[in-house]
């Protein structure tokens, strides 16, 4: 069964930097075969989606991320990363690791990031 873990939440200043990792198992083929993608969600509010990576390689951004923000693969690690610098306040929420593929789609349980001074 395909599990997704994602890691490197925390408490960090606004304008501080946090980099999260989603590791996949048994196997990141999963990360290979189609898309994977980070969201966000707030208590009480629907899932955001914020940086997708295609099969291709090509990325895309939320707006509110776009140059702050940056989603990565590395194959032989399997795992996915998202880099987030120039924290802001309202970058505050429980961050979700996604796989969408011909197998399936897949969900981390989340890593909390935190953005307070």
């Amino acid at each position: 069964q395909v599990q997704l873990v994602e890691s490197g939440g925390g408490l960090v200043q606004p304008g501080g930097s946090l980099s999260l990792s989603c590791a996949a198992s048994p196997s990141g083929t999963i990360f290979l075969i189609g898309t994977v993608a980070w969201y966000r969600q707030a208590p009480g509010e629907q899932r955001e989606l914020v940086a997708t990576l295609t099969r291709g390689g090509k990325t895309n951004y939320e707006d509110s991320v776009k140059g702050r923000f940056t989603i990565s693969r590395d194959n032989t690690k399997n795992t996915v990363y998202l880099q987030m610098n120039s924290l802001k306040h309202e970058d505050t929420d429980v961050y979700y690791c996604n796989a969408n593929n011909p197998l399936g789609n897949y969900w981390g349980k989340g890593t909390l990031v935190t953005v307070s001074s």
